[in-house]
C-alpha cells in the first residue's frame, strides 16, 4: 500500500495572498489529530501523520480500516447515530475514548467525507461553562452600555476574563474591509493597539469567506510544525487529492499569516467572527504572547460572547442612528414649516440654521433663477457655478451624495476646503437650479499598525509575498474627504429637496396664475367691447345701412330726367357697397355667435339637415343648374343650427367657385375611419371619426393655401368675380372645433376641391 501526503506545496510561493488556497492546506495543527472517513462505510480515507503520538497507531495501519476496527463496536454505533443526525451539534462534540484517554471529537461533513477532529482531555472532565452567570453578565452589560463602542469594550473585558488571553480586541471593518480596533482589553505591560487600523490586504477575500463559513479559529502555537494529512495513493491515480478544511478547527493556517503573527510578536490567537446580514462586520481577535490551547467548552463560551455582541450590533447602530435622526428630523420639520408658510422662503429664509442642521452640513447653497442663495461656509461663486452646472448636467434626475467630491468632480480641488463632501438635488426650474449641502474637508490621520504595504521579495524558488515586519505606528494623512453622510441626513436632504421643488413649482404656478388673471381681465374687457361692437353692428350700423339701401333704391326707381347717368351710377355703387357691408356685418355676427353661443347637442339625422339646406339653396341651385349627389348620411350628436350653417357654407362654396360655362357638380359622401389613420395634428389615435366629404368640380386652389383658406377674411379670388366676405370657411372651422372635430381641404388648381369634415364618434 503506497501512502502519500496531500500537502499543498504551492501554498508558500505567492505574489498575491488573495490567490492562496487556504481552505485546502493538506495539513493540520498538532494539538489534535484528524480522520477523514467515507460516509457510507466509515472507512478511513484520510489520516493525519501524528496519530501514533496520540493513540499509538500509525497512519499505515489506520488508512483503509473502518472505525469499527479502531474503536469499540458500541462506541462506533453511537457515533454512526451521531453523524447521521440531520444537524450535527458542534456545541456537543462526540467523545471517543482510547487507551483510557477521552477525546472531544468535532465532526462535520466535507463532500462525501466525514471529518473527525480529535482533541484530548486526559482527565475526562468537561469543564462546562456557567451559562447562567455568563448570560446574567451580558444582560448587565446591555443595561449599562448606552452606545455600541461601550458595549464592545465590556465584551472585550468579559471575553478576556473567560479565555485568559493577554489581549482581546474588537475589530470593525469599514466598507472596503480595512479594519480598526474599536475596543481592547489587555495586560497593562503591553502596548495598546486601540484606534489602530489594518489594511484590507491583511485579511484577503478568501480568508473573509472562511470567517463567514466558520465563525471560530484557533492557533495554539504560531511556531507549530504543520502535520501532513495522508491518504492511500491508489494505482494509476495521478490526480492530487485534497480535503476541504473550511470548517475545521485544527486546519493549518497560511504560512504568510503565521509570519505576520511572528512579526507582530504573537504566539497564539483565537478569532471569533461578528456577522451582520451574512456580511463580516468585524472580529473578536484574541492574542497571547506564549502558546495557549483553549479547551473546547471555553472556546464555546468565547463564541457565545460573539453571539451576544452580534445580537446587539444592529440594535445599537439603529439606536445611535435614531438619536442623530431625531435631531435631523427636528431641523427638517422646522425647515419645512418655514418653507410652507412663506412664499419668499428662498430669498428670506435660506439662511435659517435648520436648513444646515437637517443634513448636519457646514454650508448650503440654493441656486434659483441664476442667483445663489448661500448660508454657512461656502466657496465663492466663481467656483460654485461651474460645479452646479456640471451637477445639473450629470445628476438632474436622481441627485448625488458623496464624501469625496473629487471622485465625481476632479476639477473641484479648490472647493474641498468648504465642499469635500456634498449632497446635491436638482430643482427643475432653471438651467442649473438646485440645492447643495456642503461638508468641509476633514483632514484625518490614520494610524496604521505598520506600513500597510506588503512586499514581494525574492527567495530560492522565485518571488514570495512577505508581510510587513514592523508594526510600529505608521501615520497616513488623508485629505480631500469629509465626514461620511448618515442615512438619516441623506433622507432628510432628499425630503427637503422634494418639498423645495414643490414650493418652486407652486411659485411658478402662482406667477402664471397672476399672469392668467390679468390676461382674463383683459379678455373680459375685450369681450365686453366686442359685445358692444356686436350691438352696434346689429343695431347702430345695420339700421343706417338699410336706410341707405332704401333711399338709393328710391332714387334709382325714379326716372327723373334731371338725373345724369353719372349720378345714377354713383347711387348704384353706393347701394351695392351698402349691401356688401351689410353682408359682411352679418357674417361677422355669425362667426361671433359660433364661438360664444351655448353648445346644445342633439342626436340629428344629417339627411334631414341636407334636405333643408338644399331646399333653402334651391334658387341658387336652379340658377346655376347645379347637380347634387349624396350618399346616405349618418345620425350624429351635433349642434343643429351650426351643422346647418356648415352644410350651407360648404355647398354654397362648391356652387359659387366654378367657371361660368361649367355646370357645378357636388358629391357628398360619408365614411368612418380610425384616428391613427388620419394625418392631422388633431386626430386622436383609437378614436373613430365620421367623415363627410364635399367634393366639387370648381376652380380649385393651389396646395400652399390648404390651411390659409380657413383664416378669417382670407380671399384667394377677386370679390367682383366671386363675391363674399372671406369668413365662411373660418365659420366652418369654428363649428368643427365646437364639435371636437376638425376640417381639411385638398385641391388641384382648375380641377376642383374636396372638403372633409371629421366628427368624433
Amino acid at each position: 500500500m503506497n501512502i502519500k501526503n496531500i500537502v499543498n506545496q504551492d501554498i508558500v510561493n505567492l505574489t498575491n495572498c488573495e490567490s492562496e488556497p487556504i481552505h485546502i492546506p493538506g495539513s493540520i495543527q498538532p494539538h489534535g489529530f484528524l480522520f477523514g472517513v467515507k460516509k457510507d462505510s466509515l472507512k478511513i480515507e484520510f489520516s493525519s501523520e501524528n496519530t501514533q503520538d496520540y493513540i499509538g497507531l500509525t497512519p499505515d495501519f489506520l488508512l483503509g480500516k473502518s472505525l469499527y476496527d479502531i474503536f469499540t463496536k458500541e462506541e462506533t454505533k453511537k457515533f454512526l447515530d451521531y453523524s447521521n443526525a440531520t444537524v450535527i451539534d458542534s456545541a456537543k462534540p462526540f467523545v471517543f475514548a482510547l487507551n483510557d484517554i477521552s477525546y472531544n471529537t468535532t465532526v462535520h461533513q466535507s463532500g462525501e467525507t466525514i471529518i473527525l477532529e480529535f482533541e484530548p482531555f486526559p482527565d475526562g472532565t468537561l469543564n462546562l461553562p456557567n451559562l447562567y452567570n455568563q448570560t446574567r453578565k451580558f444582560v448587565s452589560i446591555m443595561e449599562k452600555a448606552t452606545y455600541l463602542k461601550e458595549m464592545c469594550q465590556e465584551i472585550a473585558n468579559e471575553t478576556r476574563e473567560i479565555t485568559g488571553y493577554d489581549r482581546v480586541m474588537i475589530y470593525k471593518f469599514d466598507a472596503d474591509y480595512n479594519g480598526e480596533v474599536i475596543a481592547e482589553s489587555r495586560r497593562e505591560d503591553i502596548v495598546s493597539f486601540e484606534g489602530q487600523k489594518y489594511p484590507h490586504t491583511d485579511i484577503p477575500v478568501q480568508a473573509r469567506e472562511l470567517y463567514i463559513r466558520n465563525p471560530l479559529r484557533m492557533i495554539a502555537d504560531v511556531n507549530y510544525k504543520p502535520v501532513p494529512l495522508l491518504t492511500i495513493d491508489e494505482t494509476g491515480d495521478k490526480s492530487h487529492k485534497s480535503l476541504d478544511l473550511s470548517l475545521s478547527i485544527l486546519r493549518s493556517v497560511s504560512p504568510i499569516h503565521i509570519e505576520y503573527l511572528v512579526n507582530m510578536g504573537v504566539a497564539a490567537t483565537l478569532t471569533i467572527s461578528l456577522l451582520q446580514n451574512q456580511r463580516l462586520w468585524g472580529l473578536i481577535a484574541c492574542h497571547h504572547y506564549s502558546p495557549k490551547i483553549l479547551p473546547h467548552y471555553t472556546r464555546l463560551s468565547a463564541l457565545l460572547q460573539g453571539h451576544f455582541l452580534t445580537s446587539q450590533i444592529a440594535v445599537r447602530e439603529v439606536a445611535e442612528e435614531f438619536e442623530v435622526s431625531q435631531q435631523v428630523d427636528k431641523a427638517l420639520s422646522k425647515s419645512l414649516t418655514l418653507l410652507h408658510e412663506h412664499e419668499d422662503f428662498i430669498e428670506a429664509f435660506h439662511q435659517s440654521p435648520s436648513v444646515l442642521k437637517l443634513a448636519n452640513a457646514t454650508g448650503v447653497v440654493i441656486s434659483y433663477h441664476g442667483k445663489l442663495y448661500k448660508s454657512g461656509l461656502v466657496p465663492g461663486d466663481e467656483d460654485l457655478i461651474p460645479l452646479l452646472k456640471q451637477l445639473a448636467k450629470t445628476y438632474s434626475s436622481n441627485g448625488v451624495c458623496t464624501d469625496r467630491l473629487l471622485g465625481i468632480y476632479p476639477e473641484g480641488k479648490p472647493l474641498t476646503k468648504y465642499a469635500a463632501g456634498i449632497i446635491y438635488h436638482s430643482i427643475q426650474s432653471g438651467p442649473y437650479d438646485g440645492i447643495i449641502w456642503l461638508r468641509a474637508e476633514q483632514v484625518e490621520t490614520i494610524n496604521w499598525a505598520g506600513n500597510p504595504n506588503k512586499a514581494v521579495l525574492p527567495n530560492e524558488d522565485g518571488l514570495r509575498l512577505t508581510p510587513r515586519k514592523s508594526f510600529d505606528l505608521w501615520a497616513e494623512e488623508v485629505k480631500d474627504k469629509s465626514e461620511q453622510w448618515r442615512k438619516s441626513e441623506i433622507n432628510a436632504a432628499a425630503n427637503f429637496s422634494f418639498s423645495l421643488q414643490k414650493h418652486v413649482n407652486f411659485r411658478l404656478i402662482r406667477i402664471q396664475e397672476d399672469k392668467n388673471r390679468i390676461l382674463n381681465e383683459e379678455l373680459k374687457s375685450a369681450n365686453k367691447e366686442l359685445a358692444n361692437l356686436n350691438w352696434i353692428s346689429t343695431h347702430d350700423l345695420k339700421e343706417p345701412l338699410r336706410k341707405i339701401q332704401i333711399f338709393a333704391s328710391k332714387v334709382l326707381d325714379r326716372e327723373d330726367p334731371d338725373l345724369s347717368a353719372q349720378v345714377k351710377d354713383s347711387v348704384e355703387r353706393m347701394r351695392f357697397a351698402a349691401e356688401k357691408m351689410q353682408l359682411l356685418i352679418e357674417d361677422i355676427l355669425t362667426y361671433s355667435k359660433t364661438g360664444n353661443m351655448e353648445k346644445v347637442f342633439e342626436k340629428l339625422d344629417l339627411n334631414a339637415v341636407l334636405s333643408e339646406v338644399l331646399q333653402e339653396l334651391g334658387t341658387v341651385i336652379e340658377e346655376r343648374k347645379a347637380v347634387m349627389h349624396a350618399d346616405k348620411l349618418p345620425e350624429l350628436q351635433v349642434i343643429p343650427f351650426q351643422v346647418r350653417q356648415l352644410f350651407i357654407n360648404l355647398i354654397s362654396n362648391g356652387i359659387k367657385f366654378t367657371k361660368t360655362d361649367v355646370q357645378p357638380e357636388i358629391m357628398i359622401t360619408a365614411d368612418k375611419v380610425s384616428g391613427e389613420k388620419i394625418e392631422h395634428e388633431k386626430a386622436v389615435a383609437g378614436t373613430q371619426y365620421q367623415i363627410i366629404s364635399f367634393a366639387d368640380n370648381g376652380i380649385g386652389f393651389e396646395e400652399e393655401y390648404r390651411e390659409r383658406i380657413f383664416d378669417v377674411f382670407q380671399r384667394l379670388h377677386p370679390a367682383h368675380k366671386y363675391p363674399g366676405t372671406g369668413i365662411g370657411l373660418a365659420i366652418c372651422k369654428k363649428i368643427m372645433e365646437n364639435h371636437k372635430g376638425f376640417l381639411t381641404a385638398s385641391s388641384e388648381l382648375g380641377k376642383g376641391s374636396v372638403f372633409r369634415i371629421y366628427f368624433p364618434v
